[in-house]
């Protein structure tokens, strides 16, 4: 029976949803503790620790028989190897900030991933904007102008979060899958290059894994969980919710890791990030009023 009332949100939805980012708001405190640990294996553990929960799933489901068909059609395993490579790059350069410093970027990035996905519903689908989400993604694209001039560089982290996570839910669109089933073939995908290179490091004694320290084991295992147990749960909220109740609730991730970067690791909040942070709140204020006044046009 569908539990869902006539307002389009269901509470198991409100609930799933909201646990699911805060487990992703959580996370940077997880990866810190692999700070030492080169991202790529991370990433490679993350593949595989993943895999036997996904497919536990989906055998629970009794979903899997989708992911076989789709294993022997050559157009829509070439269009999950594109979204496979994106989701790789998007861990892989999150590991890389939360483990260098960089976790304010981080935030900043996922802060602007929606209004990233609100212009490229403009210009690729050729969706229309309502004003307020045009002055939304102006505001928040001179924000990350404020930052570069008053940093001297371009905020690198925020705008590679931004792409490849844009791209990749741009992407995932055309593939033809339920959330469960698509994240399932990724994960098949990426196993093998994953084994392989975690057979590379214990060959040639750079692997952290079963060598030396078994908080590193745990760690490290602990990957798997902490990557597929939020997806999963996101998959079965974003059913039984609203799209605008979904943005909204998307902030609560990048505000835990923006708090986390600044009172828990003690990154600097300088004047460039004064400016820049209230801007894109700002921003974000306006997207979400778009999103309540009306049928949201664009989806993320």
């Amino acid at each position: 029976m569908n539990d869902t009332p006539p307002s389009g949100d269901s509470l198991r939805g409100l609930v799933l949803a909201t646990a699911t980012y805060v487990l992703w708001g959580f996370l940077p405190l997880f990866m810190k503790q692999l700070a030492h640990v080169p991202p790529t294996e991370v990433i490679a553990h993350r593949v595989l620790w993943s895999l036997p929960i996904a497919l536990a799933v989906l055998l629970l489901q009794r979903r899997w028989a989708e992911v076989a068909g789709a294993l022997r059609q050559p157009r829509l395993l070439a269009m999950a190897v594109v979204t496979a490579a994106l989701i790789s790059v998007n861990w892989m350069i999150y590991v890389w900030a939360v483990g260098n410093d960089h976790a304010l970027d981080a935030a900043l990035g996922y802060y602007i991933n929606p209004l990233f996905s609100v212009l490229m519903g403009a210009t690729l689908l050729r969706e229309r904007l309502s004003r307020a989400q045009v002055a939304a993604i102006a505001l928040a694209a001179l924000a990350v102008v404020v930052l570069t001039v008053q940093i001297g560089r371009l905020p690198l982290v925020a705008i590679g979060l931004t792409l490849t996570w844009g791209l990749y839910a741009y992407c995932k669109k055309s593939l033809p899958l339920g959330p469960t089933q698509g994240f399932t073939l990724e994960v098949l995908l990426l196993t093998p290059p994953a084994l392989v290179y975690v057979v590379w490091l214990t060959a040639s004694g750079q692997s952290h894994f079963a060598a030396g320290s078994g908080w590193d084991t745990i760690l490290l295992i602990g990957c798997g969980p902490v990557t597929a147990v939020p997806l999963i749960c996101y998959a079965t909220a974003a059913k039984e919710l609203r799209l605008s109740t979904i943005g909204i609730l998307q902030y609560i991730a990048p505000t835990m890791i923006f708090l986390t970067a600044v009172l828990v690791f003690g990154e600097p909040f300088g004047t460039a990030q004064m400016i820049a942070f209230p801007m894109i709140w700002a921003a974000l204020v306006l997207y979400s009023l778009s999103l309540l006044q009306g049928p949201r046009r664009v989806t993320e």
